[in-house]
């Protein structure tokens, strides 16, 4: 499986995505740079996690302006599936690839911890290898990650089945106090209407080796491999 995982300035978790890659599929994936225009032949587009252009403006809104964002947003309507982790699910809102925004954590603060997850759908390329209802824990850290959209946008996830995560307590029960940073109906994760894009804040990547206390996370690579 051919994958690239794309940089920009102020990305910093390139190389936790680009390990466990190499890991799972056994090929080693592109770094490539915000400033090309185009992404090689892939067949997974990643926007890692960090804080592109130091979050000025919003969060992942200069990123989403790059030269090689008109390439990755070519190729995902073409049907190249791409992840977007944390500061990469904001970039994907802020091209229109995924609908809304990512504010600020509820808190004011920025959060760096353990969480759960509930698995709520698994008809998506990266989830095929989870059970439906599945809690899968693994970690977050960001300071923007409170998901916000108008209530029809929400409905429209719902009813469509494209909330893929949504951050639950140890034994699966979705509640406020579970809630990490404040996100609309406590949503950590959604896809497009293909289930080829995906959009979650909660780093995968870092959930992927037992060493880190988890290996929950290197279920969704996977499943891109299976898929």
């Amino acid at each position: 499986m051919k994958s690239s995982v794309i940089v920009f300035p102020g990305t910093n978790r390139e190389r936790d995505v680009a390990d466990v890659l190499a890991e799972v599929t056994g090929t080693a994936p592109r770094i490539v740079w915000h400033g090309d225009s185009e992404v090689p032949q892939s067949d997974l587009i990643v926007l890692p996690g960090g804080f592109s252009f130091g979050d000025y403006l919003r969060c992942g809104a200069m990123a989403a302006h790059s030269p090689i964002m008109r390439d990755v947003v070519a190729k995902a309507k073409a049907g190249v599936p791409v992840l977007g982790i944390c500061n990469g699910f904001q970039i994907l809102c802020e091209t229109g690839l995924l609908p809304g925004v990512l504010q600020r954590n509820a808190s004011l603060k920025f959060i760096c911890k353990d969480v759960w997850l509930k698995v709520e759908s698994t008809r998506t390329r990266f989830t095929g290898c989870y059970n439906q209802g599945e809690v899968a824990q693994m970690i977050c850290a960001h300071g923007d990650g409170n998901y916000f959209a108008d209530v029809a946008t929400l409905d429209r996830l719902e009813g469509e089945g494209r909330v893929v995560f949504r951050y639950c307590d140890p034994a699966g029960n979705v509640t406020p106090e579970a809630n990490a940073n404040g996100a609309q109906r406590n949503i950590a994760g959604i896809a497009d209407p293909t289930g080829r894009i995906l959009g979650m804040m909660p780093h995968p990547e870092n959930a992927a080796e037992a060493m880190l206390g988890s290996v929950d996370g290197r279920k969704l690579f996977e499943s891109l491999l299976a898929a």
